[in-house]
């Protein structure tokens, strides 16, 4: 049953690929788009920069529309035809908003995908194996970010820039039509089919093709049919009725405190923050690589240790690297430091991301809501992350224009943000490693 839900799980999480190279392919583009087309500041930040993340915004918020109606399977199809369009249009565009509105095309694939693949994933997995599972769609979305990188960097040693970020866009092509005719051979999620009312001979058809004998389908049909039997009497309740507060607010802070971290940031302008450490362009872009190695390296950890040490514990490790790192960044750019020690210290920033809140965000929100209203849940935990990345691209090309010196209170800004996240995993996250999802969402209505 593991090796088929393993296969399974990783074609799904494939869309997470998709989203990491997609969102991060951007940032070799950013400067020699900037000037081809000429664009001030705030018009680069939100037409170039942040559009992509304002799909991502209605393609999260609107996400469970088509996750509870069409079913995640096919949510998961039309989100490789985004991704595809919007990278082959994106290269080829001919004016900065037609390329705006591409990139916004391709976000909307983003935002669905971080609805559809960790609610599709969590549905199909067991409560001993979902926090790996799950956490593959984060890993894939930073083996994403790596080839972006790599891909940023080979294509700017081969083209000249005029035509170079047109190549780094378009290669997505390629990746988005292998997934889209992968995607068509997995089974639909058999809680949803559950949920929908499908009959038990199609649901038990899915079940066998996750690997399941008839004994486990028997035990399982039994069980989710039980919990949501005893939800039955909230059918009509919607996620804002008010019985759902405390899984709305842990998901809210938890995103946003994601972002405030500053990672899209550090991501989406890694190459021009590296040059203003002093770095010249054809290194920044080689530095740029390093990060997503790293990024990798230390999501394996993270995947490796979420269902031994659980989620709690990977977001204390995570916020106090998180603070550490962000102040001496801000102390490199203060003090004039040299480039490398800034280099290694964003390093320890990006470990500190990938074994935490990366590891974390998109497991915790697929869990902390019920069978009726966890893709609504979902989409209400990553347009919240979203909304925030959104805001902080567009501003960041303002906020580094303000600080052209010297950008230190920018990190400082973040790291005391991470130790208002560090109070939020003490006080207020729960652990949710080891039970089973209907088990979860009695526990957050506080029906034990």
């Amino acid at each position: 049953m593991d090796k088929k839900i393993l296969g399974i799980s990783l074609t799904a999480a494939l869309a997470g690929f998709l989203f990491g190279f997609d969102t991060i392919v951007i940032s070799g583009a950013d400067l020699p788009i900037q000037r081809l087309w000429n664009t001030s500041p705030t018009f680069h930040g939100f037409f170039i920069m942040s559009m992509a993340l304002w799909g991502t915004v209605f393609g999260s918020i609107f996400g469970g529309i088509p996750c509870d109606k069409l079913g995640r399977k096919k949510t998961l199809f039309w989100i490789g035809v985004l991704y595809f369009v919007s990278a082959i249009g994106s290269g080829l565009a001919t004016d900065p908003y037609l390329f705006s509105f591409f990139r916004f095309i391709g976000g909307l694939g983003v935002g669905a995908s971080s609805v559809a693949a960790p609610v599709y994933i969590s549905e199909i997995s067991s409560s001993s194996n979902r926090g790996r599972l799950t956490a593959m769609y984060q890993f894939n979305i930073v083996f994403g970010i790596l080839i972006a990188f790599i891909s940023n960097y080979l294509i700017g040693t081969l083209f000249e820039d005029d035509v170079a970020w047109r190549y780094m866009l378009g290669v997505e092509g390629i990746p988005a039509l292998v997934y889209s005719i992968l995607v068509l051979r997995i089974p639909n999620s058999p809680r949803w089919l559950l949920l929908k009312e499908k009959d038990d001979e199609t649901i038990t058809e899915a079940f066998g093709l996750l690997g399941w004998t008839k004994n486990e389908i028997s035990k399982k049909l039994e069980e989710i049919k039980t919990g949501l039997k005893q939800m039955a009497s909230s059918e009509k309740e919607k996620l804002f009725s008010g019985k759902y507060n405390k899984s709305l607010l842990l998901a809210f802070l938890l995103a946003f405190f994601n972002q405030l971290s500053g990672i899209n940031f550090i991501l989406y302008y890694a190459p021009r923050i590296l040059e203003q450490a002093g770095l010249a362009t054809s290194e920044s872009l080689f530095s740029s690589i390093s990060i997503g190695v790293i990024n990798l390296i230390f999501t394996f950890v993270g995947i490796a240790l979420i269902d031994r040490l659980g989620r709690k514990q990977l977001m204390y490790l995570g916020s106090i690297g998180y603070i550490i790192s962000l102040a001496m960044v801000g102390w490199c750019f203060y003090s004039d430091s040299n480039s490398t020690l800034l280099l290694i210290f964003i390093l320890l920033f990006i470990a500190s991301h990938a074994i935490g809140q990366g590891a974390v965000i998109w497991v915790f929100i697929s869990e902390i809501f019920p069978n009726k209203v966890r893709a609504y849940g979902q989409s209400w935990g990553t347009g919240t992350h979203w909304v925030f990345a959104a805001l902080i691209t567009l501003l960041a090309p303002i906020f580094l224009a303000m600080f052209s010196e010297n950008p230190y209170p920018i990190f400082l800004f973040f790291a005391a943000m991470m130790v208002l996240q560090l109070l939020f995993v003490i006080f207020l996250m729960p652990e949710t490693k080891g039970v089973s999802l209907e088990e979860l969402a009695k526990k957050l209505r506080g029906k034990e």
